[in-house]
């Protein structure tokens, strides 16, 4: 995903996902199954986007120019269709969660080196995404049990694709038990890292561990910190001990 990008610097990636879904567009036989057909097209290749912004753009580009362009001539429930297709990619549920931020993945290659693990301990990517931190993770530690959580099903069905030898499911992460793990990865947003580190530290065993990449939980002193080859912090927290009642 990351050499695709270097390879197509925006806005060519724009550029290729609207032209190839306006050519799909007029292949097909006007009418909804076109329109439903190049939507798809131009949603699926979204995920490319480094950003949310540019994968809305991706997204939505193809119909919302159908639209401008008077094209093609849809009832008005029609035009639902088109947004229900974007909405399976990036569901409402998950726009508080972090989007698509996909780990580089060298990123994690330091962190065995500090958070030492058995063979077999099983280790969570919570809001796994296309995958890219599921894949760092297993640079790091190829003998661990790997899962990965996401909500949108698009996407766990690519992560699910993409990574064979993880247990990838759909499932919301503030929902989803944490107990099990010795390690859960994380590359959300600033405005969850307290909610993260709450869960942790009330579902987690003491001495495991919680690691986020570049964002680090308010308040809270890490236990350390590891400066990533593309020179971004990863921060990791251990659970305590629970506080006798």
């Amino acid at each position: 995903m990351n050499r695709l990008r270097r390879l197509l610097p925006w806005p060519l990636p724009a550029l290729l996902v609207w032209a190839s879904a306006w050519a799909l567009f007029w292949l097909l036989p006007r009418g909804l199954p076109a329109v439903l057909a190049a939507t798809a097209w131009g949603a699926a290749w979204s995920l490319v986007g480094a950003t949310r912004m540019r994968r809305l753009l991706l997204a939505l580009g193809f119909p919302l120019s159908l639209l401008a362009s008077g094209a093609a001539a849809l009832p008005a429930w029609g035009w639902l269709l088109p947004l229900a297709l974007c909405l399976l990619v990036y569901p409402v549920h998950a726009w508080r969660d972090a989007p698509v931020f996909p780990t580089p993945l060298h990123a994690l290659d330091s962190l065995p080196a500090r958070v030492v693990l058995p063979p077999g301990a099983a280790v969570l990517d919570a809001g796994c995404g296309l995958g890219d931190g599921l894949r760092a993770l297993r640079r790091a530690y190829p003998q661990a049990q790997l899962h990965g959580i996401e909500w949108s099903w698009p996407l766990r069905l690519a992560c699910a694709l993409r990574c064979p030898w993880a247990r990838v499911r759909r499932g919301d992460i503030w929902k989803a038990g944490w107990s099990g793990y010795a390690l859960v990865y994380l590359f959300q947003r600033p405005e969850s890292m307290e909610r993260a580190w709450r869960k942790a530290a009330a579902e987690m065993p003491a001495g495991t561990w919680m690691a986020s990449l570049e964002f680090e939980v308010p308040g809270v002193p890490p236990n350390d910190r590891l400066r990533t080859p593309d020179g971004r912090l990863l921060w990791l927290y251990q659970v305590p001990k629970k506080r006798e009642k």
